[in-house]
């Protein structure tokens, strides 16, 4: 089975910064969905850091990339979003509103998550990359 792939912030920055198990995950993925939250996430860490432009270059080639889209919600991510906040609040388990909109999109589209975060443990409905 191909490997399809949504990535969390920390595990794009691990493949930038050339972490063999992000790099080996990355190149085993037939596609890499980036949440659009993962992407506002980035682009407003590197307007706090000192290498926006350098940063804002290497994640445009990477965005480039034919096996790269960037994932959007729509109406039926907002279902997935109530079910998963609701799940998590009756079990006692929040989790930030950001990766809340993770997790709708990756149940949504079927995907695996790859993601260094433990909360996403939580979600037993997530398979992990």
């Amino acid at each position: 089975m191909a490997l399809r792939i949504a990535i969390d912030v920390n595990r794009y920055v691990d493949f930038v910064r050339g972490v063999d198990e992000a790099v080996a995950c990355f190149r085993r993925a037939r596609e890499i969905f980036v949440p659009f939250i993962v992407l506002a996430e980035l682009r407003a860490g590197f307007r706090g850091g000192r290498r926006t432009t350098a940063n804002e270059a290497v994640l445009s080639r990477f965005l480039q990339s034919d096996r790269v889209t960037v994932l959007l919600p729509d109406e039926q991510t907002t279902h997935v979003y109530a079910d998963v906040y609701t799940q998590l609040r009756r079990a006692g388990t929040p989790i930030p509103t950001n990766d809340l909109w993770i997790a709708a999109l990756v149940i949504q589209h079927g995907l695996a998550l790859f993601t260094r975060d433990l909360h996403f443990d939580h979600l037993p409905q997530i398979p992990r990359a």
